[in-house]
C-alpha cells in the first residue's frame, strides 16, 4: 500500500511514517481511491463507458466493473456488507 510513496520503500516507509500518518493516508485512500494514476484514469473512462453502454443498450445494467478488465467486482456491495453487520 505504501510501496513508491514518498520514493520510499515499504520498509523505510514504516520507519518514517507516524500511526497518525498513516491513518490519515488510508482515510484519504478510502474517500478518494487508489493513488495509482493509471488505475484512476481506467476507473473514469469505465464509467463514462458504462454510463453510455446503459443509455444506448436496451438491457442495460452494466456497471463500470464490466469495464475494467484490472480491477475485480466486489463480492457484495457496501448496502450488503452494512445490512450483514
Amino acid at each position: 500500500m505504501l510501496n513508491g510513496i514518498g520514493g520510499r520503500t515499504i520498509a523505510e516507509a514504516r520507519q518514517r511514517l507516524s500511526f497518525t500518518e498513516y491513518q490519515q493516508w488510508r482515510a484519504f485512500r478510502h474517500k478518494r481511491g487508489s493513488l495509482h494514476q493509471g488505475m484512476r484514469i481506467e476507473r473514469a473512462t469505465a464509467m463514462l463507458a458504462a454510463l453510455y453502454a446503459n443509455a444506448h443498450s436496451k438491457g442495460g445494467g452494466y456497471t463500470y466493473y464490466d469495464f475494467m478488465p484490472h480491477q475485480d467486482e466486489p463480492e457484495i456491495d457496501l448496502d450488503q456488507a452494512i445490512a450483514s453487520w
